[in-house]
């Protein structure tokens, strides 16, 4: 049965329009972009399939090539239209960084994170170089490291944050691990990096620590 044979208010994207993507499982939303299935599968059981593939949205997102390819009924083409809705949505969201207030909206700053480090299989460093009134400049990865560690060198994160007129940062690494909790290491970074650009009179707002579990922010939890 094809989704053109199922109940007009079951199919996926007349429940979109009507309810809101929110309310809308993730392999619907992806039998959505999908449009259309295979010859025995429908479009949510080809969506199903490539979740069961690759064991979760950021894993599909994060799959080369080669590996998307294999899945029956997939090509370059789809890649490249999957490729291009997440590059949209890091852009979306980087937009709204910029023209609001960071601090106000702090779930779009985890947002973003999540987005940029999604599935990375390697450790980096990113830093998000704000004005005075905490609207986002610019955001650069810094370090890359191996699949347990970069080497962050705060002089460094100082001297861009000079070259970018910078009042403040926010901080982030990811785990690629999975566990977002902060190590020893991390707290001494932490540190670390705040000593060294007080002396230019620049804060250290947040360090975020990115991994599938979710988000570690030593804000939130007291620690800066």
């Amino acid at each position: 049965m094809t989704i053109l044979d199922w109940p007009q208010d079951d199919r996926p994207r007349e429940r979109l329009i009507r309810l809101g993507a929110s309310h809308l499982s993730d392999a619907e939303l992806l039998a959505v972009f999908l449009r259309t299935g295979v010859t025995g599968k429908s479009a949510v059981d080809l969506a199903r399939d490539l979740l069961t593939e690759f064991g979760s949205l950021s894993g599909m997102f994060a799959a080369p090539l080669s590996e998307f390819c294999r899945i029956h009924g997939l090509g370059q083409a789809k890649f490249a239209q999957l490729q291009a809705v997440l590059e949209l949505s890091k852009r979306a969201i980087r937009e709204e960084l910029e023209e609001k207030v960071s601090l106000s909206n702090p779930q779009a700053v985890k947002d973003y994170l999540h987005l940029l480090f999604a599935n990375r299989p390697y450790e980096c460093f990113c830093v998000l170089f704000l004005d005075v009134q905490n609207k986002l400049i610019t955001t650069e990865e810094m370090f890359r490291g191996t699949l347990t560690q970069a080497s962050v060198y705060p002089r460094e994160v100082a001297v861009r944050a000079l070259h970018h007129h910078a009042a403040s940062v926010i901080v982030a690494h990811n785990h690629p691990s999975g566990n977002c909790d902060p190590s020893a290491a991390d707290k001494q970074l932490t540190a670390q990096l705040q000593q060294a650009l007080q002396l230019l009179e620049v804060r250290v707002l947040d360090h975020f620590i990115v991994a599938r579990a979710g988000i570690f922010s030593f804000a939130e939890r007291g620690l800066l």
